[in-house]
């Protein structure tokens, strides 16, 4: 959600400290790194498409009050219901396969492979935006791809060379491609509305296709043996997750850019090696940890390369 920054200017301060914004968004780096951890916490409790219809549909009422207090409740067109289906149709299929994927992986592993989601995305623009990539865009797209893989494979070269991804990390990876269309389509659909609206949309609009996919399994879930750490970390995921990230980036992208606010993503792999740390989980390898480091410097190098992605003009 870190695009059209235009669309948030006008609600921030003057001359905010950029110190800081930096601040906010190492905070949201760090609540986003706590959703694969609590994910992982919960991804057992219920099916991954009704997890995620109750995450979406607690957001959007979360949602919903803001929106209609801030800008008033107006059913979009047709044209445009579809333009924030197509974008939710990626996050449905995104937190689908993250919640499936953590019953086979680990929180480390998803928030390795969530650093390629940047690039991938890059690309994804490249073709439906014809934006140029530019040369830091790239550096930071093979750093991060080398940072992922070396953390999946714990510095196992043999285990690299056997391409040994298991379960989990296939399912994930193919939720990080889906992510990675976010971005784009956003840019292609964004017709200036606030983009509170389009959130709260495409969350309504995420809500049906869960429901589709969930229909099935709904008569067959007893919500009344839920355990409450499940209901507790779909609260906190809506709440810290969704709502407050929402706000923070969208504080911090007319300042920053959107391109140095993708560039936090790279920042997950090490905080949730913290996370792990803190809870007193064991920790990978020794050998993981110059993967994190690679995705770190795949960080400073998107900070750097703020801007370089632009409009090919005929």
């Amino acid at each position: 959600m870190e695009n059209n920054a235009h669309a948030m200017s006008h609600h921030q301060p003057a001359h905010p400290s950029l110190g800081r914004v930096h601040s906010l968004m190492t905070l949201t780096a760090t609540l986003v790194s706590t959703s694969f951890v609590v994910g992982k916490a919960i991804a057992d409790g219920l099916d991954p498409a009704v997890l995620t219809l109750v995450r979406f549909a607690l957001a959007a009422l979360l949602f919903g009050p803001y929106v209609g207090r801030r800008h008033g409740f107006k059913v979009p067109s047709w044209r445009a219901l579809g333009g924030y289906a197509t974008i939710s149709a990626a996050l449905v299929a995104f937190f689908w396969c993250m919640f499936a994927s953590l019953r086979f992986t680990s929180a480390l592993n998803t928030s390795a492979l969530f650093t390629l989601v940047p690039g991938i995305s890059g690309v994804y623009g490249a073709v439906l935006l014809r934006e140029r990539l530019g040369l830091h865009r790239l550096l930071a797209l093979f750093f991060g791809m080398v940072g992922a893989l070396w953390v999946i494979f714990r510095g196992d070269l043999h285990l690299l060379f056997a391409l040994a991804f298991n379960r989990g990390d296939l399912l994930f990876l193919a939720g990080c491609f889906a992510m990675a269309f976010y971005t784009p389509l956003v840019k292609l659909f964004y017709r200036g509305e606030p983009m509170a609206v389009m959130t709260f949309w495409v969350l309504v609009t995420g809500c049906g296709w869960l429901l589709l996919l969930s229909i099935p399994r709904l008569p067959a879930i007893a919500w009344l043996a839920v355990a409450p750490l499940v209901w507790a970390g779909i609260a906190y995921l809506a709440v810290f997750c969704t709502v407050i990230t929402f706000f923070l980036t969208h504080f911090s992208t007319p300042i920053l850019g959107s391109t140095r606010v993708m560039a936090y993503s790279y920042l997950y792999p090490g905080l949730v090696l913290v996370l792990d740390w803190l809870l007193g989980r064991e920790l990978p390898p020794l050998m993981t940890l110059p993967g994190v480091f690679i995705v770190l410097l795949a960080t400073v190098v998107l900070q750097r390369g703020a801007g370089e992605v632009r409009p090919v003009t005929d």
